[in-house]
């Protein structure tokens, strides 16, 4: 049986967000004072007396509206409570019983899920206690008063939601599953990638720009493995983050390809590389992820004899650094060679997790020092003494010299480029420590 698991749900602004983020113990979900800052299904693992169990936060609903994004932000929060096994439906305390409260409760009521019903905003338990007898009105039990901001109640709320846990059985490891997150720009087809592959609309897909503002986590398994896509919201140009929102959303990018283990940069084969894929881009490249560069909307784009290689070309002359990336053409539209992708993330994360012996790697250096002899500066001349692996994710290793001043980073691509001849390590960076003696710095190339 897999971990429970324990949707928050209530109408925009009760402070859902706030009140996950404290669970969680992290920033993870954006907090803003702006109805519907929270868009899509956000996920978290956490821990309660022992039982570890995945925490969803969700968009805040409005049952009424015919908004097209609010709409969907409804359904997302339907998807959730169909998702959980226990609901939190949060309330405000302040305002009392609305009609949209009612509306939920009723939805919740339907859903049969067992449901906790918490009053937050209560930073005066005495002063509210009694402001909260009018949520029994709602039919779904007794009402827990809690602070999020001020974390009071929380241990209570907690310890209802436990006892609707199932019985805690083998659960299955996380570290057997291959995380990708899904990058780019804005608006070049990321959440219909995943929904593509999901076979569902797990994540909100509009032809607004910017529409996914959190990174979400999806589970996937299929003949060639497990995996946990991670959709993410689009990095735009700093000169275009004018809302704190939006800052928020890049830093969730950023957090997202740290954990992740394959990075998909989608790239719209109608535009090309922009200035902006090249920066996404080369984010997944320092952290030192496997990365495979999709081209998405092939099948817009017009094609003649030759168009794929040119095309191959142009993007790797514009990204240079990610010579070593393998490129990918898809349609997440038709789904044209989408299939393809899991041989290539299980590859990719292969390579990044390599390992090379010692013996192997010195063989390889020396073979490389005798097709080119380090270099000289002002009568030094470079001395390679060995070379031994220190880890991986990306393979990283350490190269004992005389002098680090003469380990130009010329010599540095030189002996990358001899190791990925030799080993492959195709779709990850390589990086190279340049050590003497008591030396630490390190040198990523």
């Amino acid at each position: 049986m897999a971990e429970p698991i324990v949707a928050i749900i209530g109408r925009p602004n009760v402070g859902k967000s706030t009140f996950f983020n404290y669970i969680a113990g992290n920033r993870i979900s954006i907090v803003e004072d702006t109805p519907g800052v929270t868009r899509d299904r956000i996920y978290a693992k956490t821990n309660w007396r022992g039982r570890t169990f995945t925490l969803i936060d969700t968009a805040g609903i409005e049952p009424k509206s015919q908004d097209v994004i609010i709409s969907q932000m409804r359904e997302q929060a339907k998807m959730a409570i169909d998702m959980a096994d226990v609901v939190i439906f949060l309330t405000d305390i302040k305002q009392g019983i609305t009609s949209a409260d009612n509306e939920i409760a009723l939805m919740l009521k339907k859903s049969s899920k067992p449901v906790v019903l918490v009053c937050n905003k209560a930073d005066n338990y005495s002063k509210y206690k009694e402001d909260s007898y009018e949520f029994y009105n709602l039919g779904l039990g007794e009402p827990y008063l809690v602070s999020a901001s001020n974390a009071l109640g929380i241990g209570d709320v907690l310890d209802a939601i436990y006892e609707y846990f199932p019985e805690e059985s083998d659960t299955e490891n996380n570290n057997e599953r291959v995380k990708v997150a899904v990058i780019g720009k804005p608006n070049v087809g990321k959440s219909s990638l995943i929904n593509k592959i999901l076979g569902e609309n797990r994540n909100i897909v509009s032809d607004i720009a910017g529409t996914t503002r959190d990174a979400i986590d999806s589970d996937f398994e299929n003949e060639k493995g497990k995996y946990t896509f991670i959709d993410t919201a689009g990095l735009r140009r700093k000169s275009k983050v004018t809302q704190s929102i939006e800052k928020f959303s890049i830093m969730r990018t950023l957090l997202a390809i740290e954990r992740a283990d394959v990075c998909l940069m989608l790239i719209d084969a109608t535009e090309g590389v922009t200035d902006q894929d090249a920066k996404i881009a080369g984010e997944a490249h320092e952290a030192g992820k496997g990365i495979i560069i999709v081209v998405n909307k092939w099948d817009e784009y017009e094609k003649d004899t030759g168009t794929l290689e040119n095309y191959k070309k142009d993007i790797y002359n514009k990204l240079a650094y990610l010579s070593y990336a393998p490129i990918l053409f898809i349609s997440a539209k038709t789904g044209q060679r989408v299939d393809k992708l899991f041989d290539l993330i299980n590859h990719v994360a292969e390579q990044n997790s390599l390992r090379v012996s010692t013996s192997i790697l010195n063989q390889v250096i020396n073979e490389a020092i005798a097709i080119v002899q380090p270099p000289t500066d002002k009568g030094k001349r470079l001395k390679i003494l060995y070379g031994t692996q220190v880890s991986t994710k990306p393979p990283t290793f350490v190269i004992f010299v005389n002098n680090k001043e003469l380990f130009h980073f010329s010599y540095e691509r030189y002996l990358v480029n001899q190791i990925r001849k030799e080993f492959g390590l195709e779709g990850t960076p390589i990086r190279i420590i340049a050590r003497e003696k008591g030396n630490k710095d390190v040198t990523e190339i």
